[in-house]
């Protein structure tokens, strides 16, 4: 009867166990955010108690960084949970980081209509003081070394997975690419089905190697369990984004520019702190270049300087030149989807030159206007003295009376000017007759 009564209770324990699915979907450039995503669900499916029966992501990516990459190939390859990648819906694609992320999983499938491959690795780089040949010497050879970790690196998955190892190479050396038939012919990947039903209809049955073993994915009658990202995830995924950084940066310089020409604690001081340092957060999980930043930072301060000292435009054509070859250089990607977009750079071009020659000379005329309260606004008025006195007396000066001080003797009813506010103490002068207004 125990045994029995154990029995039913195993049962059932793999009942629930074969219940559900996690389903994840990655649309879009692989990033930090998006490794932060995977990584955490696949963490937190080995942790599940039951766990999954697999966990299916459902892929459609132009490609993405390489560091962003390789922690979710590392998150693949240490899940206990089998991962299913499926390259879906019809027309999208894996290209680059995904077909390194469709090497690393459990299962690869695809849908028809879909293709992976080009998964050549390309790296920007800048001259610098050099000589022409040694430039060229390094970057070849920083090129060959690129080239192969990458082609290690994906053989090194296919030989894990049983794929075809010579195809993923020449993905790699010579961006190859096939359709979701050829590759399920060529043995790169496992699976083509239509939709998630059938996929999960051919996944039945089929066992798989993970770090807890061999597991036999029992697939009929299961229920999916979408997954999506939290809020700091979701966060990291809008700041990582390079057009964004590249806006919270700028508004950040804005924001202090703003506070620096119309000084006191304000509103743009305080939001262009929270924008510059939400910026270099964003930048410290993307791939910059310093050069490009110091290249905007040199544009801004040559635009600020023709806003201050009017040079007849060069300072001006200057820092925009160098504004926009900054940010064309602000990432360092090969990948469209982590570069900054030439539209926002154009735009903010524009606005920053319309910023720094417009606005900020308004606000310094602002500055060079008569002050409108405190002492200083003292400086200059006219005053009648209300008795006469040498050295310290009483004046009238807009219908207050003030204590002040004269180097020289002054009449009852002489017209006085204000030199200087000491205190409550006021420094005046004679004020000649024809200087005097009605």
């Amino acid at each position: 009867m125990a045994r029995m009564l154990w029995a039913l209770l195993f049962f059932c324990s793999c009942a629930l166990a074969q219940g559900s699915y996690w389903q994840l979907d990655i649309k879009g450039a692989i990033g930090p955010g998006t490794a932060d995503y995977l990584a955490g669900q696949l963490r937190e499916a080995g942790q599940q108690q039951p766990a999954p029966v697999l966990v299916l992501v459902t892929l459609d990516t132009p490609g993405g960084l390489a560091s962003a990459t390789h922690d979710i190939n590392q998150a693949i390859l240490a899940s206990p949970v089998p991962v299913v990648i499926y390259v879906a819906p019809q027309g999208a694609r894996a290209a680059s980081a995904g077909t390194f992320m469709l090497y690393a999983s459990h299962v690869a499938a695809m849908a028809p209509a879909t293709h992976l491959g080009a998964a050549s690795p390309v790296q920007l780089t800048g001259g610098g003081a050099k000589e022409k040949d040694d430039t060229d010497d390094n970057q070849k050879t920083l090129a060959r070394k690129q080239m192969n970790d990458a082609v290690a690196d994906i053989r090194a998955l296919a030989e894990l997975r049983g794929r075809n190892g010579d195809w993923g190479e020449s993905a790699v050396r010579d961006a190859a690419t096939l359709t979701a038939s050829q590759a399920l012919a060529k043995g790169v990947i496992e699976l083509v089905a239509k939709d998630e039903a059938e996929l999960l209809a051919k996944l039945d049955g089929r066992e798989v190697e993970t770090t807890a073993g061999k597991w036999r994915m029992a697939t009929q009658g299961l229920v999916a369990e979408r997954r999506t990202p939290d809020w700091r995830q979701r966060f990291i995924m809008v700041i990582t984004d390079p057009n964004i950084a590249y806006i919270l940066m700028l508004l950040g310089v804005y924001g202090l520019l703003l506070e620096f020409y119309s000084p006191g604690f304000g509103v743009s001081g305080t939001i262009g702190v929270i924008c510059l340092l939400l910026a270099l957060l964003a930048f410290q999980m993307l791939p910059i270049s310093y050069a490009g930043l110091a290249l905007i930072l040199v544009g801004l301060a040559l635009l600020s300087a023709e806003a201050l000292v009017p040079s007849f435009g060069i300072l001006g054509a200057g820092g925009l030149v160098a504004f926009l070859l900054g940010s064309v250089l602000l990432f360092e990607s090969p990948d469209k989807a982590f570069r900054v977009a030439w539209p926002v750079i154009a735009a903010f071009a524009l606005l920053s030159l319309l910023f720094l020659l417009v606005v900020a000379r308004m606000l310094l005329k602002l500055r060079h206007r008569p002050p409108a309260s405190g002492d200083d606004m003292l400086l200059g008025l006219q005053g009648e003295c209300l008795k006469a006195f040498t050295g310290e007396g009483q004046v009238r000066v807009q219908g207050e009376i003030w204590t002040a001080t004269c180097d020289q003797p002054l009449a009852a009813g002489q017209w006085v000017r204000v030199q200087a506010v000491e205190g409550l103490t006021l420094k005046v002068q004679p004020l000649p007759q024809e200087e005097r207004k009605p």
